[in-house]
C-alpha cells in the first residue's frame, strides 16, 4: 500500500471514479460524503492525506481543514471547482499543501499527491530523533515510549536530545552546560547529575551511562 487517503466529496460519482483511480495505484481509499462526516472518519483513521472538495453539505471544506489544522498536520489537498483567487489564497492560509482546480488530469494529480506525500514523510522523519524505544519529537519537545507520552521539562529533553544525537561519543558536563544552560552560567556542574537522575527515574529504561569524571552516554539494549 502506498498510502492512506481519504477522499472527501459530496458527489458520489466523481468520488468513486477517483476512488476507483488511486486504488488502481494501489492507495487505500476511505471516502466521506460531507464535511461532517470527514471530521469523524478523521479523527478515527490514521490517514496520510486528505483529498478535501470546497462546496459540500453540513460543513464546507474550509472549515473542515480549519479544524484538522486544531488537530494534526495531515497533508490536505483541495480538489474543487472553485477557482477564485481569493478561495486558493484562503485554502493556503487554512495550510493546505495543495490546491487543484476541476476539471483536472488524473495524472497530473496523482503526481502532485506523490510530491506532498514525498514531502510529508521527509518533514515527519526530520521532526523525530530516536534511540531505541525513545522517540524524540523535535516540533513539540515531546518524547514517547512505546508510544506513551513520557513528561519531560525542557532541560531535561534537551539534555536526552544531546545525549542521541552525539552518540555513542561521551557528553561531557560541561558541554551539556554551555549547550542548555548558556555560557554564562557558572554553578555547579552536579546539576546536570541531578537532571540525568530525574530524567532515567521517568523514562524507566537503562540507556544512560555514566562514564566518571566525564559525562554521559547512551548504550543500547543487549
Amino acid at each position: 500500500m502506498e498510502a492512506y487517503i481519504l477522499i472527501v466529496e459530496d458527489d458520489y460519482k466523481s468520488q468513486q471514479l477517483l476512488k476507483q483511480f488511486l486504488t488502481s495505484n494501489d492507495y487505500e481509499v476511505d471516502c466521506a460524503n460531507d464535511g461532517i462526516e470527514a471530521i469523524h472518519m478523521h479523527r478515527e483513521n490514521n490517514y496520510d492525506l486528505i483529498l478535501l472538495d470546497v462546496n459540500m453539505p453540513n460543513l464546507d471544506g474550509f472549515s473542515v481543514c480549519s479544524m484538522i489544522r486544531k488537530e494534526s498536520q495531515v497533508p490536505i489537498i483541495f480538489v474543487t471547482g472553485v477557482s477564485s483567487e481569493k478561495d486558493q489564497m484562503r485554502a493556503f492560509d487554512l495550510l493546505c499543501d495543495d490546491y487543484i482546480i476541476k476539471p483536472y488530469s488524473y495524472n497530473l494529480l496523482l503526481k502532485r499527491v506523490q510530491a506532498v506525500l514525498r514531502r510529508a514523510k521527509i518533514d515527519k522523519r526530520e521532526s523525530y530523533i530516536e534511540f531505541e524505544k525513545i522517540k524524540l519529537n523535535l516540533k513539540t519537545y515531546s518524547v514517547e515510549i512505546d508510544d506513551e507520552i513520557v513528561d519531560l521539562t525542557l532541560k531535561e529533553f534537551k539534555i536526552l536530545k544531546s545525549l542521541i544525537q552525539n552518540y555513542p561519543q561521551v557528553v561531557t558536563r560541561e558541554k551539556l552546560l554551555d549547550s542548555i544552560w548558556g555560557y554564562d552560567y557558572f554553578g555547579d556542574t552536579r546539576i546536570v547529575d541531578a537532571h540525568i537522575k530525574n530524567i532515567r527515574k521517568k523514562i524507566k529504561l537503562p540507556y544512560i551511562k555514566t562514564v566518571k569524571g566525564i559525562g554521559y552516554t547512551l548504550k543500547k539494549d543487549i
